[in-house]
């Protein structure tokens, strides 16, 4: 078996080829170094860090101009559009005259206009209706949710550093389980399951050093699998800088500065009394290599494929995560 190699500087060509592959079963099983207690630990830090009551609830660019973008979060029925000169308005989802559910109305020069009786709403206080605190960084919108959250209240969501926007390609990804965010952090807390459970999408992979420092960064060399014995080997950092987030950044290899923010947002209770949770996960890519131009000229063909890869390694990790509150919820979990 080869032995770990941490990922080499900045070469001309970003795919390394792997000479001596290990097959699944005989890789290095990893589940002495994922040891429940330093999970559970990172976690439970995780957890103790302040979000503001910030939720994050999807995509900038799912709320245009001529219609709402409607969520439940964390059992709060909320919609956002956007006013006429393209800034962020959001606030209760129901239409204060009747209860009208305001992401089924059109969005008419900046107004929000209720299909029921035509009450419209600019984004400020009206009728009964008022404004949540909203936030637009870019690439996701936020809502912030004080009665929900019960935190100190932030002026703005702790958005976490990402390559500037005009040099990169962002591509916005969203899921629903049955579960609990923690569940959800829990599984991004746990790279050491990596290359076991996603073996298309890594391989090589090693966790180097964590849980450490103040946002318990855990340091880890894995290689992205392109074709074949064809890799990408990166190093990449895993950090939780607040209680819904995990934010996985590229710091060596192709791509370093590249960073993959997963955020964990609580919808509310299902029909059984299940809890349900979003996952809202942002790819942020960049490089500095003359073709990557290319890839943001094509940015709009990319996305699609950028949230493909996401939703099939998310396929696997919601399982992880519904599985985890199952059995967290019937008291079965051994961690």
């Amino acid at each position: 078996m080869d032995a770990p190699r941490r990922p080499a500087g900045r070469g001309r060509y970003p795919l390394s080829l792997r000479r001596r592959p290990v097959v699944w079963e005989r890789q290095r099983p990893t589940w002495r170094d994922a040891a429940p207690g330093v999970i559970a630990g990172a976690l439970e830090r995780a957890r103790s860090r302040p979000s503001g009551n910030w939720y994050a609830v999807g995509a900038s660019r799912d709320v245009g101009r001529e219609r709402p973008l409607g969520r439940t979060v964390a059992g709060t029925e909320v919609v956002l559009w956007r006013a006429a000169d393209g800034r962020l308005r959001g606030g209760p989802g129901a239409c204060p005259h009747l209860g009208a559910p305001l992401k089924d109305s059109p969005v008419r020069c900046g107004t929000l206009v209720c299909h029921w009786h035509g009450l419209a709403l600019d984004g400020g206080p009206f009728a009964g209706w008022e404004p949540y605190p909203v936030y637009d960084d870019g690439v996701l919108v936020w809502v912030r949710l004080d009665r929900a959250g019960g935190e100190e209240p932030l002026a703005r969501p702790r958005v976490p550093r990402r390559p500037g926007t005009a040099g990169a390609v962002a591509s916005v990804y969203t899921d629903v389980g049955r579960c609990e965010p923690e569940d959800v952090v829990a599984n991004r807390l746990d790279p050491w399951h990596g290359a076991w459970f996603h073996p298309y999408s890594f391989v090589d992979l090693t966790v180097t050093d964590g849980p450490a420092g103040p946002e318990d960064a855990l340091t880890v060399d894995v290689s992205f699998k392109v074709a074949g014995r064809l890799v990408v080997p990166v190093r990449a950092e895993f950090t939780a800088p607040g209680p819904r987030t995990v934010v996985m950044r590229i710091t060596e290899g192709e791509g370093a500065g590249s960073v993959v923010e997963t955020h964990a947002t609580p919808l509310g209770a299902d029909a059984c009394g299940r809890p349900r949770t979003a996952v809202v996960e942002a790819v942020v890519a960049a490089s500095t290599r003359p073709g990557f131009a290319v890839a943001r000229v094509t940015a709009p063909l990319l996305r699609p494929l950028m949230r493909a890869t996401a939703g099939r390694l998310w396929r696997d990790d919601m399982a992880y995560a519904e599985r985890r509150w199952e059995l967290r919820s019937s008291g079965r979990f051994p961690g």
